[in-house]
């Protein structure tokens, strides 16, 4: 008969504590990434608004996190009260025109969802560094 050897649990009980820990701490993730996808839209959206007077650009700011539901939500707003027709485009004064949009938040989200994977997957990284030490 063959021996098979010692074998210990030790590392597999590790490596369990370290999911759980993972678990307990997964709303931390959550709102780091989102915070960080947040801010980063805010540059990209802010760097691509047109400027005369900075009022437009000024605007740009951060809302709360709020949780609604299961969901957790955050808000990008400009309260500048043209802001919405430099997005989206308006009529010119004398109604024979049109005036294309700029987009600049529609463009920054476009941008940063094809960023999405990689920057989630390095956070994913870094979390589990902190918590599991890999």
């Amino acid at each position: 008969m063959s021996r098979l050897g010692d074998f210990s649990f030790s590392d597999l009980q590790d490596f369990k504590k370290g999911l759980d820990q993972l678990q307990e701490h997964a709303h931390t993730l959550l709102e780091e990434c989102i915070k960080e996808l947040a801010a980063r839209l805010y540059a990209k959206t802010v760097a691509r608004t047109p400027v005369l007077s900075g009022d437009l650009r000024r605007g740009w700011s951060i809302g709360a996190i709020q949780r609604v539901g299961s969901d957790i939500q955050i808000e990008i707003i400009n309260p500048v009260e043209y802001a919405m027709y430099v997005e989206h485009g308006h009529r010119t004064r004398d109604h024979r025109g049109w005036v294309e949009g700029r987009f600049m938040l529609t463009v920054s989200i476009s941008e940063l969802e094809q960023e999405l994977p990689a920057i989630l997957e390095q956070k994913l990284q870094q979390f589990m560094k902190r918590h599991l030490g890999w």
